[in-house]
């Protein structure tokens, strides 16, 4: 069975759930209106609030099903906005509830009169309320708190002439519904404040559907002020496709070769930004720098990425060698085949608590910096986001990487 139809096989088993956990939500939530206050056992305001939930709760789906145009984009965003008031609200409530449950298990507690009161229900779903508000208004704003996370580096070979370079790594733009202008604005602004001798953008630039950007005219004359002395490079991830996204399942048909949608490789084009797709380049006679096709999607024309051993067959590996590849995969291999710096992206470091504690079960580095013999692999956790249009406890950043050559 293809990828494709097992996502759309385990999107048609997880509907029934999403649709469970809304209206055990929209239950609850009604309750506490009422024991807050007597207005909100109103039918009209129960009717107003439940056609709003529904709103918010069908919003993805709305936008998904639109034609391209401003509503689809409204819903598109809203949609987004919703999935992490969703996460949150679900955690929060759940755990409330569970909470009752076990204090239900003492008689003495379950017996007090107190917690079956009005009030108490009132007061105990407020709190829920601000812990709702306060993690999702939190996130919205650290997730356009863009971040710089420094490393030094050494590689034991000589670069000719150079004795240092200074790389600049961003990944996961995800340019879209989510991230715009502004974001990638202030993007270049940091870029440009580390004074870099080579940019490189670790896949995931775009977030599937080229049309979900606004202003792309904008955003590519934006991108070309990045100044770098080597110049602009990038890999392609696998949000770099023509492909429909609901949720994070992807339904289109249509692209069966996954491959990316051409307004994007021009797009790069005019932003001066040299797309390596599963090739190599010798910068300055000094060093290379390879990159990778994305494992999961290697996209137009590729049917398996050249593995780590076929990338420095040819290449003088006296000379340092850099490799960028937008999932953090193969590290032993490429460290094996001569390596020095292998520079990612793609897990966002979980973006959303919890996922940030669980993120580093899937991965080798799931974000940051670990050594593989004589080789150094930085995993960023990325400039954009993808989905819920927040963060919480991971941040956004660039990773600006001095690498010095002792020989």
């Amino acid at each position: 069975m293809k990828a494709r139809e097992l996502q759309a096989m385990l999107a048609l088993y997880l509907s029934p759930i999403y649709i469970v956990l809304n209206v055990y939500l929209l239950l609850r939530m009604i309750s506490w209106m009422g024991a807050c206050h007597h207005i909100c056992e109103h039918p009209m305001v129960r009717i107003g609030f439940i056609i709003l939930y529904i709103l918010l709760a069908t919003s993805l789906l709305t936008g998904f099903l639109l034609p391209e145009g401003e509503l689809k984009r409204i819903c598109k965003i809203i949609g987004n906005y919703w999935l992490g008031v969703l996460l949150y609200t679900s955690l929060t409530v759940l755990t409330a509830d569970l909470l009752r449950i076990l204090l239900n298990i003492n008689p003495r507690i379950r017996q007090n009169p107190i917690l079956h009161t009005r009030t108490f229900f009132a007061i105990a779903g407020g709190i829920c309320a601000v812990i709702i508000i306060t993690l999702s208004t939190w996130g919205v704003v650290n997730a356009r708190i863009i971040h710089t996370t420094p490393y030094n580096v050494t590689v034991h070979k000589s670069a000719g002439t150079l004795s240092s370079l200074n790389v600049v790594l961003v990944a996961d733009l995800h340019m879209g519904y989510n991230i715009g202008k502004d974001h990638i604005s202030n993007m270049v602004q940091k870029i440009n404040a580390q004074n870099p001798d080579l940019v490189v953008i670790a896949g995931d630039i775009f977030d599937n559907e080229y049309e979900s950007l606004k202003d792309p005219e904008k955003l590519e004359s934006i991108l070309r002020g990045i100044q770098s002395k080597y110049g602009v490079y990038a890999c392609y991830g696998n949000h770099d496709i023509e492909e429909k996204i609901l949720a994070g399942f992807t339904f289109d048909t249509k692209n069966q070769e996954k491959a990316s949608d051409p307004r994007m490789d021009e797009f790069l084009e005019k932003a001066n930004i040299r797309l390596l797709h599963d090739e190599g380049i010798l910068i300055d006679n000094s060093f290379y720098l390879f990159g990778r096709a994305d494992a999961s999607r290697p996209g137009k024309d590729i049917d398996s990425r050249k593995t780590p051993a076929e990338i420095t067959a040819n290449m003088d590996k006296r000379k340092p060698i850099l490799v960028i590849d937008h999932q953090p995969k193969e590290l032993s291999e490429l460290s094996a085949a001569g390596v020095d710096l292998d520079l990612c992206g793609h897990t966002h470091d979980g973006q959303m608590f919890p996922g940030n504690l669980t993120v580093s079960l899937m991965w080798e580095n799931s974000c940051g910096y670990l050594q593989k013999g004589n080789m150094h692999n930085i995993v960023t956790s990325g400039v954009g986001i993808f989905g819920p249009n927040m963060r919480v406890g991971t941040k956004a950043e660039i990773c600006p990487i001095h690498v010095t050559f002792e020989p």
